[in-house]
C-alpha cells in the first residue's frame, strides 16, 4: 500500500498541537493499517526517524440534524513519537 494512502491526513487539535513539544504527531491513517505500516509510512513521507507508534479507533458519534438521528464515522488514529534527534514534521508548512 502506497504511503500516502496509509496516512489519510494530520489531526489538528489543541492537544495535539501542544503533544508536537514532545515530539509527538497525531495522524488519521487508514484503519486496515497496522503499528509497521504506519511507522514505514511516516519515515518515508516526512524522512524522520519514529521512535514508537499507538493507535487508537475512535467510534462512531451520535449526531442529530433536525429530526434525523445517525452516526459518524468510525475512524483510526495514530500518534507517532519521534526520536530525539530527528528533525520536526512541517505541518503548518503554508502558514
Amino acid at each position: 500500500m502506497d504511503p500516502r494512502d496509509l496516512i489519510k491526513r494530520p489531526v489538528i487539535t489543541e492537544k495535539s498541537t501542544s503533544l508536537m513539544e514532545n515530539h509527538q504527531y497525531v495522524f488519521e491513517v487508514d484503519k486496515r493499517a497496522n503499528k509497521t505500516e504506519i511507522r514505514q509510512a511516516v519515515e518515508k513521507l516526512f524522512g524522520v526517524k519514529v521512535e514508537k507508534v499507538n493507535t487508537m479507533i475512535v467510534p462512531a458519534k451520535k449526531k442529530r440534524v433536525g429530526r434525523n438521528v445517525g452516526y459518524t464515522s468510525e475512524w483510526k488514529k495514530a500518534i507517532v513519537k519521534l526520536t530525539p534527534d530527528s528533525k520536526a514534521i512541517e505541518i503548518f508548512e503554508g502558514a
